[in-house]
C-alpha cells in the first residue's frame, strides 16, 4: 500500500533520475533511494542513478485485484536515457492489465509528447505533468493537452509560487500540495485557493494533498500536524475510472 494519498500502489520498472527544474531541488525519491541503497535494497545498487529493472515489469500481471498504480514514483519514465523500446514494454504491461489504472507523471512533457506522437495511449493510463512554477511548470501543460489521452492530470506539487491563470482545457484532475522536509519552501493559501476556484469553474476534479512542512498560518511544524484541510475542508476529488 502506498503512503501517497492519491494512489494505491507504486510500480517502479525503473529507478533513478536527474534534476531538471526547481521542483526537483528537494527530491523525496533521491533521499529515499540513498537510504535504500545503504540498506542494500534490490533495485538501488546504483543509488539514484538511472536503472532499468525489467524483472519488475511483470509485477502488475500477478495482481488480480483492480489497483491504482503510480508508475515510477522513484523515477521518471520519460528520460532521454530510457529507450522508447523499454517504454513500449511498460505500455504493453499496462495494455495487458485493463483491470488496473496507471498514473504516469513526468517533468519531461515534450519527450512524452514525442513518444505518443506515434503511439496510442492505453485507456487505463492517466497521463500527468508536474507544474511547480510559471517558468518550468506551466509550459508543460500544452504538451500534455496535445496528447490524446482519456485522462490527463496536473501534479502541482510542490507549489512554489502563484501560478496565476492556468489552462484547464482537456485536464481532468489537479493535485496540489506543499513541500515537506527540513528545507521545505513555504506555500501560501491564496495560491491554492486560486487553483481550487479555477478547477471549480472548469468542472475539474481538485485534490489537495497536503500543506507540507509549512502550515496555512506560516508556521513550520510536522507535515501531519499541518494536515490537509483547506478552508475547513478536505478536498479529495478524483476522476472516475475509465471502463
Amino acid at each position: 500500500m502506498s503512503k501517497i494519498e492519491w494512489t494505491e500502489q507504486t510500480w517502479n520498472p525503473i529507478t533513478g533520475c536527474t534534476k531538471v527544474s526547481p521542483g526537483c531541488k528537494h527530491c523525496y525519491a533521491e533521499t529515499m533511494a540513498k537510504r535504500l541503497h545503504a540498506m542494500g535494497a534490490p533495485g538501488y545498487d546504483n543509488g539514484f542513478k538511472l536503472s532499468l529493472l525489467p524483472e519488475r515489469l511483470s509485477q502488475p500481471l500477478r495482481r488480480r485485484k483492480p489497483t491504482m498504480y503510480f508508475v515510477n514514483s522513484m523515477s521518471d519514465l520519460f528520460q532521454d536515457e530510457v529507450p522508447f523500446d523499454y517504454v513500449d514494454k511498460v505500455m504493453e504491461v499496462i495494455e495487458q492489465t485493463p483491470w488496473h489504472t496507471y498514473q504516469i507523471l513526468t517533468k519531461r512533457s515534450a519527450l512524452m509528447g514525442e513518444y505518443f506522437n506515434t503511439r496510442s495511449v492505453p485507456d487505463n493510463a492517466w497521463l500527468g505533468v508536474s507544474v511547480e512554477d510559471k517558468k518550468f511548470g506551466k509550459p508543460r501543460i500544452p504538451h500534455l493537452q496535445a496528447i490524446k489521452a482519456k485522462t490527463r492530470f496536473l501534479s502541482v506539487e510542490p507549489l512554489l509560487e502563484d501560478l496565476g491563470r492556468i489552462s484547464l482545457e482537456g485536464i481532468h484532475w489537479v493535485i496540489v500540495g506543499g513541500e515537506s522536509g527540513h528545507a521545505a519552501r513555504p506555500m501560501k493559501q491564496e495560491w491554492v485557493v486560486s487553483l481550487r476556484d479555477q478547477c471549480h469553474r472548469s468542472n475539474v476534479n481538485f485534490f489537495f494533498k497536503q500543506w507540507g512542512s509549512w502550515g496555512v498560518d506560516g508556521i513550520k511544524r510536522s507535515k501531519k500536524a499541518n494536515g490537509r484541510n483547506l478552508e475547513g475542508k478536505v478536498w479529495d476529488m478524483i476522476p472516475a475510472i475509465a471502463v
